[in-house]
């Protein structure tokens, strides 16, 4: 791969020698198959970009592809001129004989109707596209470059990304400037075809008739036949070439590969489609049109029947519920269909149709149930009932991939091999296995999709070996988990005090409203969820809140009194194999610094400190926690609970998933081991 460089240069002088250098028939058809190979590759290809830039050496390509063809058109006119009927090239005969029968009259005229195809309509347009998007990407460049100076100036975005920015900026630019000008080697090619094709009608006849001493008829037969099969056979790649141009200029706006767009865009109003489909189905039975015309009626009517569903597999708890009746009023008009718009489920789970089989009970799938299991899971560990997860298909996902959202959000996506299994690799194999490469998704780890033949030989090198539907649960569980104090909403708060005063009712009335407000009750049950503490002692949690909310109402002193109520709950995982919580601890000056720097911004409370100073710390803490994971101990930190809050949200921006404790969180009975102090 690293001397494709060279070969591609020498490529490039090849077709320069093409020109000049006779070449036999058989080669002719080779390099004629493979411009049509080219030509092929670069119109697919711009069908799946999103970006223009994703194919940047794309007007370097037209300059190249459109020498080639010259140089094919140049070879095949000496190789006809010269050989007239003895002439051996198939690829053009196939195109003068077999697509235009041999008929070189309807060869010309249909040579003519390509080139004013490509020439009129495709180039011209794509022409002007570029010619726009050039001056306009141009134009914007100012305003981009100050938006990115803006950004960074704001701390934003870091010096490194800021130049990445910048880079794209002027790439984009350069891109659309030198689009413009490849447009009119398109626009060129095509005039330079039908000069050829004449010239070498022309010549032909000349040569049949003067030298061979061939009737006019004749010579027409042969040469004009040759002439138009090799006009033929340029014209479809340039016609190819054309459109790739046409497309890679004219999709700006767009997000998705032009299918997406497509399938999204035009099956967005299945009305459309009903209308269109039932038109063509009368025309097909009540007009002497051909029946096939009812039948792509009918294809379009099972489309818009099957997008209609609303591409709903059954769900875990909101099976069964029926459609609401089309309004007959104006639109938005009843609290019941604004009910509709507003975005309701807390959860929900995307899959794509080929994964439906593992979601539908009739064809044995369980992953529905599984979901169950998932939301009963995360209630006993987290002490949080997460609301009915919802499930459908869509067919903007690829067919085997699932996407996660939260509240409307996509939170994640992965890609499932549904006749395969995972090999994960939990840390400690070398060894690789044959089959497909890829990262676990709950925890980024090292995994391959293998054939179920090998699972034993997996679990054997150490390999943690899953199905599918287990990959999907436990990546939906993590994904829960870390999200959720987003998960505690107005809906689950409600559940959550209903069934605490089911069981002490009057601790419950006790606290809410008269010393604390449901949103501040919520806001610290929050405050617990996002680092990871379960939430299910709740009767233990608003007995603290009650003796505390009397004294005071800020939400971080009240989270840290119940985080020292649940001191053993919190600090039990934490232990080592020895018995001991092995931590990294700050230096007593740092923490007085660090205390001294907190300041109130509108509700909250921040470390403000300088950004290098800031830095240093995390890098030092980085690098006495790695040595805390070297001695074969989990990452800890410990410090004071007057800054442990505010240094806890720090430190998770940085070293994400590194529990931070109170020294007071300590139970006397436990053991805390300080293994490295961060110093400045």
């Amino acid at each position: 791969m690293k001397h494709w460089d060279v070969g591609v240069s020498l490529l490039v002088v090849a077709i320069v020698l093409l020109m000049i250098i006779p070449i036999p028939d058989y080669m002719l058809d080779l390099f004629q198959i493979l411009n049509l190979t080219l030509s092929m590759i670069l119109l697919f290809s711009t069908l799946y970009i999103r970006s223009a830039l994703e194919i940047s050496s794309f007007p370097s390509l037209i300059l190249i592809m459109t020498l080639f063809r010259l140089a094919l058109n140049i070879t095949s006119t000496r190789l006809i001129l010269l050989e007239g009927k003895n002439f051996g090239g198939r690829v053009i005969r196939t195109f003068g004989e077999f697509v235009v029968k041999g008929d070189y009259v309807v060869g010309l005229i249909i040579f003519i109707i390509l080139v004013i195809i490509q020439f009129i309509v495709i180039t011209r347009g794509a022409e002007r596209i570029a010619e726009v998007a050039a001056r306009f990407t141009l134009d914007a460049m100012p305003g981009k470059q100050m938006s990115v100076d803006a950004d960074l100036n704001a701390g934003l975005i870091t010096e490194e990304e800021a130049r990445k920015r910048r880079e794209e900026i002027r790439r984009e630019a350069d891109f659309y400037g030198a689009m413009d000008g490849a447009s009119r080697f398109v626009r060129g090619d095509a005039i330079a075809s039908i000069i050829i094709t004449f010239v070498n009608i022309i010549g032909g006849l000349i040569i049949g008739s003067v030298k061979h001493g061939l009737s006019f008829s004749e010579a027409a037969q042969i040469y004009t036949l040759l002439t138009v099969g090799d006009g033929l056979v340029s014209q479809i790649p340039a016609l190819m070439i054309s459109t790739a141009t046409g497309i890679i200029v004219s999709r700006a706006a767009s997000k998705e590969n032009f299918g997406r767009d497509v399938v999204t865009e035009l099956g967005r109003e299945t009305k459309v489609l009903y209308l269109t489909g039932g038109v063509l189905v009368f025309l097909g039975f009540f007009t002497p049109l051909p029946i096939t015309t009812a039948f792509v009626g009918g294809l379009l009517l099972f489309t818009a029947w099957y997008a209609s569903r609303g591409a709903q597999v059954p769900q875990e708890a909101l099976a069964g519920a029926e459609e609401a009746p089309a309004p007959t009023g104006p639109v938005l008009s009843s609290p019941e269909e604004v009910a509709e718009v507003i975005e309701a489920d807390t959860v929900e789970v995307e899959i794509g149709y080929g994964l439906i089989p593992l979601a539908d009970p009739s064809q044995g799938g369980d992953l529905l149930e599984r979901i169950t299991m998932v939301r009963k899971q995360i209630a006993f560990e987290m002490g949080l009932v997460v609301s009915p997860i919802r499930v459908r298909d869509s067919i903007l996902l690829k067919p085997n991939e699932y996407l996660i959202k939260i509240r409307g959000a996509e939170v994640a996506r992965y890609e499932l091999v549904p006749n395969r299994i995972l090999a994960i690799n939990p840390g400690g194999v070398q060894e690789k296995l044959p089959g497909i490469p890829t990262k676990e998704p709950a925890f980024g780890l090292e995994a391959f999709w293998i054939d179920e033949s090998r699972k034993e030989e997996a679990q054997n090198l150490g390999f943690t070996v899953v199905d599918p539907p287990t990959v999907f649960a436990t990546h939906l569980t993590e994904v829960l988990k870390r999200h959720a104090h987003e998960l505690l909403g107005a809906r689950e708060f409600e559940l959550l005090i209903e069934g605490l005063r089911h069981r002490v009712p009057k601790l419950v009335d006790d606290l809410i409203p008269n010393v604390l407000k449901e949103s501040e009750v919520r806001r610290i049950l929050q405050n617990l969820l996002k680092e990871g503490v379960s939430i299910r002692s709740l009767p233990l949690i608003f007995e603290t809140l009650l003796e505390h909310g009397e004294k005071t109402k800020d939400i971080d002193y009240l989270t840290e009194q119940v985080r020292r109520a649940l001191r053993r709950q919190i600090v039990t995982p934490l232990k080592a194999s020895d018995g001991k919580i092995h931590a990294v601890a700050f230096d007593s000056e740092l923490e007085k610094k660090i205390a001294e720097s907190i300041t109130e911004e509108g509700e909250q409370k921040v470390i403000a400190m300088n950004p290098d100073i800031l830095r240093e710390i995390i890098n030092k803490l980085s690098q006495e926690l790695e040595n805390l994971m070297k001695k074969g101990y989990s990452p800890v930190v410990v410090t004071s609970g007057e800054i442990r809050p505010y240094l806890s949200g720090l430190i998770a921006r940085f070293v994400p998933n590194v529990p931070v404790i109170a020294y007071e969180e300590v139970p006397e009975d436990f053991v805390l081991q300080v293994e490295g102090v961060v110093r400045l």
